[in-house]
């Protein structure tokens, strides 16, 4: 279920009917100015998708996570065969958001499952995947639409809105398979509480604000208010990680909502534009093969080794220590790859900044993701997982406005001169990214001072009946849990208060019980009244 659900939510994120523009320009029949908006309805899969995960969250805490996912997997399904009936842009933007919807809810209920199982293994391989299809979604997706070669156009545009339908159908069978060994018994879980729910929805209207401006300003704001746009939201998502990480149902011991936020902006939004300079080189070279897949997949492959890695690292030198070494290794792939992406548009030495930028990058993430779930509760997993797809759409706006800035300053006239413009905004992005990198390993590691793991598996006593448990059941459970505190059990209970010995801790194990008897003898001599000297001879009958 994990290695299926999972890449089949995170590919609807990547949106490539740039590259198909020509052909959907011909067959809706276009002018200039509808272009644009063209391009922000097919764009509109990761807002929905963002929206939707902290209901979804709440979903599948209060449903069965299996019937959620099952949900989502038949929602994404109908908007990738809605593909062929996409004969306006309105009709492109609602079977691109209903794609989002599905994906939204299909990633928590996953999340869920795996909290069920109790397994920290399978949590890490969870961290895993996501890390890595956030890193190879884009190439993958480019390479199923790639870039049609000069003079021609695709042929049929509706590819760009479902390249790659078979994840989905993949994702479908393991969810069933998945909700019939499930069964109908209770989750293990403990039953969804207010406070929980307060959290899990806390990060939806900053999203959905965001998320608006986000749509708003994609073609038709400067490159500059776009990142200022872009920095406000970072902000927000930092701010709302610091709130969540210090409650107490959507905080973790290791700072598991600030490493969602660091792996949200740090993976897609790097690999994405990565993969697009390389099909831009590879066009301008004319190689047919487009984006090299090798280095993507082994950022993947990296990121899940990572993952599993953590679990033995953890346990050695603890969540902390493993949440930083993943930190250090981002760190150390950004400048590695501002330094050697310039040789991008050809030669060796852009072959070879590929996984010299993405493998570290790949593991790093999953290491400190992976570790960041240790130990952490259920509501702190899910709201962390609400706020890494804000931090995807974030970094996005960041770096393609960087691009833009780039290209609106230098105004090239070739394809050499794009390659070389795009180049230099996606090196000044990585700057930001190292920087931005320090800051969350710093708010991390303040935040994990001192906090010790708390287990996160609850005691199998103290477990309550899944949410499915009607009010009349508890309403009997609780009258005779009532009536057996107030039924008298001992002859303390039911004694006068002037013989009753008052309630006081329990006695040492020295006390012994003929000391408990002789305290009790004297409140029961203080009680009865002494007789007046003399009472006995009154008594007597008087001689003679």
């Amino acid at each position: 279920m994990v290695v299926t659900a999972v890449p089949a939510a995170v590919l609807v994120v990547p949106d490539t009917s740039a590259n198909v523009i020509s052909a959907a320009v011909r067959a809706l029949g276009l002018g200039d100015g509808q272009v644009a908006g063209l391009l922000r309805a097919t764009g509109l899969a990761l807002p929905a998708l963002l929206l939707t995960v902290p209901l979804a969250a709440v979903a599948a805490r209060r449903f069965r996570a299996g019937s959620v996912l099952t949900t989502g997997t038949l929602v994404l399904l109908g908007g990738l065969g809605a593909v062929r009936f996409a004969s306006a842009v309105p009709l492109a933007g609602t079977i691109r958001a209903a794609q989002g919807v599905g994906a939204g809810l299909m990633l928590p209920a996953s999340l869920v499952l795996v909290w069920e199982r109790g397994s920290r293994a399978l949590s890490a391989l969870w961290a895993g995947v996501l890390a890595g299809a956030l890193l190879a979604a884009m190439p993958v997706v480019l390479h199923a639409v790639p870039l049609p070669a000069a003079g021609t156009s695709a042929a049929d545009w509706r590819a760009a809105l479902a390249p790659l339908p078979w994840p989905a159908s993949a994702a479908a069978v393991a969810a069933v398979v998945c909700l019939a060994a499930r069964g109908r018994g209770p989750s293990p879980l403990p039953v969804l509480r207010r406070t929980e729910r307060s959290q899990l929805v806390l990060p939806l209207l900053p999203a959905a604000g965001f998320a608006f401006l986000a749509v708003v300003a994609a073609y038709g704001w400067s490159p500059g208010a776009r990142i200022v746009v872009a920095l406000f939201a970072l902000a927000a998502l930092l701010g709302l990680a610091l709130i969540g990480s210090r409650d107490a149902t959507a905080g973790s011991p290791f700072g598991c909502a600030v490493v969602m936020v660091a792996t949200g902006l740090l993976t897609y939004p790097v690999a994405g534009p990565l993969a697009g300079l390389a099909a831009v080189g590879a066009h301008a070279r004319g190689d047919a093969a487009g984006v090299p897949l090798a280095p993507f997949a082994g950022a993947c492959a990296a990121a899940v080794a990572g993952a599993l890695a953590s679990v033995w690292i953890a346990a050695r030198a603890g969540g902390r220590a493993a949440v930083l070494a993943g930190y250090g290794l981002m760190l150390a792939a950004l400048p590695a790859g501002a330094a050697g992406v310039a040789g991008l548009a050809g030669g060796a030495q852009g072959r070879w900044t590929l996984p010299v930028l993405l493998v570290p990058l790949g593991l790093g993430a999953g290491l400190a993701l992976a570790a960041s779930l240790r130990d952490a509760k259920p509501g702190a997993a899910l709201f962390g997982l609400s706020l890494c797809f804000p931090a995807v759409l974030t970094g996005q706006l960041l770096a393609l406005s960087l691009q833009a800035a780039r290209l609106q300053r230098a105004r090239p006239v070739s394809e050499a001169g794009q390659l070389a413009a795009l180049t230099g905004g996606y090196r000044t992005w990585l700057v930001a990214a190292g920087a931005a990198t320090l800051l969350l390993a710093a708010v991390t590691t303040r935040l994990t001072v001192g906090r010790p793991a708390k287990p996160s598996t609850p005691a199998r006593t103290s477990q309550r009946p899944h949410s499915s448990e009607t009010a009349a059941e508890a309403g009997v459970e609780d009258g005779a849990q009532a009536s057996a505190q107030a039924s008298p059990r001992t002859f303390a209970d039911a004694a006068p208060a002037s013989l009753m010995v008052p309630q006081q801790a329990p006695p040492p194990e020295s006390q012994t019980l003929p000391r408990v008897a002789e305290q009790v003898a004297e409140q029961v001599a203080e009680q009865v009244p002494e007789r007046a000297p003399g009472a006995e001879g009154a008594a007597e009958p008087s001689g003679g």
